[in-house]
Parts: structure tokens; C-alpha cells; sequence
């Protein structure tokens, strides 16, 4: 039998721990490497349109075209929510409206995407799914207070994107669709105002 000598049997056994560490660490790299893909369909659209447009003069436009699908799906998804928690006539409106204006829009941008080989989310982003979640867990005028509120900063982000692309946007046809749905998205915006209004009297 061979005895270590103390100052020997401790540099084996941090030997030893180093070695798991390092054998640890090389397992976590080699799981976060095989996770390293995108799985956010937001980001997996604009990669795919980098590669295809990257260095032409329309590789903002088709940044424009997945934000706006994205948030396009957001609203129809929040709509529907907001026909089913909504405690107040007016945000079941508003939620109605959402369902069938950004249903509609959501089409022609697929097919002016498709036109021009634009590859658009098919799916809602990780961070409008999260708020999402959030909404889901609300009911009656909870609900509708945030739900509302929500939209109004959705809106106002919109418009100004919307604004953006109409006035410095390189595709002529989304330019166009852009400064067209301008007018809309203050009419929802608008609405969204009036019921906000009505929930405080």
C-alpha cells in the first residue's frame, strides 16, 4: 500500500477538482453552442434577410417589414384576448377592431413580402409572447387597464415606424403600404384614447 504524503494527497485532490471543473465547464460550452441558433422567429426573419439583401439599398425595408409583421400578429393575438378577459364594452371593441384591421394588414404585408422574397416571422417574438403571457393572467377591469395601456405605447411606437418608413424607406411599394395605414394606426390609437377616458368615469 503506498501512502501520500499530505502535501502530495492535496495536490491530487485539487488536480482532481480541476479537472471536473474544467471537464464541467466543456459540457456547459458545448450546450450553450448547440443552443446558439436563434430560436426568436423575429431574429431568425431578419438573419434570413440580412444574408439575401445584406449591402443592397433595401435591407432597412425589410428590417421594417418583420418588425411590423411582428407586431402585426401581436395585436391580433392581444385583440383576441381582449374578446375574451375584457370586462368593458369599449375594450371589447377596440379588441375587435384589432382582430380584423391588423388581420388585414398582416395579409397584404405577406404578400408584398412574398412578392420581393422578404422573409417575415412566423411567429411572435419572445418578447411579445411575454407580454402576452402577461396579459393572459388578467381578467375584468384589471385586464382592460393594461391591456389598454399596452396598446397605446404599441400604437406610438408604430406610428412613428410607420411615419419612418413612409418618409426614408428605399421600396417604393412599402413606402406606400407603410404611409397608408399611417391614417389607421392614429384611428387606433384614437379609439384606444376614448376608451381609456371611458374606464375613468
Amino acid at each position: 500500500m503506498v501512502l501520500l504524503s499530505g502535501r502530495t494527497l492535496t495536490k491530487t485532490i485539487t488536480m482532481k477538482k480541476i479537472t471536473l471543473n474544467l471537464m464541467l465547464c466543456a459540457s456547459l460550452f458545448a450546450v450553450a453552442s448547440c443552443n446558439d441558433t436563434p430560436d426568436d422567429a423575429k431574429e431568425v426573419a431578419n438573419e434570413q434577410n440580412e444574408a439575401k439583401f445584406e449591402d443592397t439599398n433595401i435591407e432597412k425595408d425589410t428590417e421594417f417589414a418583420v418588425a411590423a409583421a411582428d407586431d402585426g400578429m401581436f395585436e391580433v393575438e392581444a385583440g383576441r384576448l381582449a374578446l375574451n378577459n375584457g370586462a368593458s364594452a369599449n375594450v371589447k371593441e377596440v379588441g375587435q377592431m384589432m382582430v380584423d384591421e391588423h388581420s388585414k394588414a398582416n395579409e397584404e404585408l405577406k404578400s408584398a413580402a412574398a412578392a420581393k422574397n422578404i422573409t417575415l416571422p412566423t411567429s411572435i417574438s419572445e418578447s411579445k409572447q411575454n407580454k402576452l403571457n402577461d396579459l393572459s393572467k388578467k381578467t375584468g377591469a384589471d385586464f382592460d387597464k393594461a391591456y389598454l395601456s399596452e396598446m397605446e405605447d404599441a400604437h406610438k411606437s408604430a406610428i412613428d415606424k410607420f411615419e419612418k418608413q413612409a418618409n426614408d424607406g428605399n421600396d417604393a411599394d412599402l413606402k406606400a403600404w407603410a404611409g397608408g395605414k399611417v391614417p389607421v394606426l392614429k384611428h387606433h390609437l384614437e379609439m384606444v384614447q376614448s376608451a381609456q377616458e371611458a374606464l375613468k368615469k
